[in-house]
């Protein structure tokens, strides 16, 4: 993982996230815990 990890830290690569973390929320909202209840 530390080869890997380094490579990765080398190439300066970057994630291409789809959508942020509000919308993730409510997309994935059966996985998220509710302490509203």
């Amino acid at each position: 993982v530390n080869a890997w990890q380094n490579d990765r830290n080398n190439k300066e690569s970057r994630i291409n996230w789809q959508f942020t973390t509000k919308e993730s929320r409510v997309k994935l909202k059966r996985l998220y815990p509710s302490f509203n209840d």
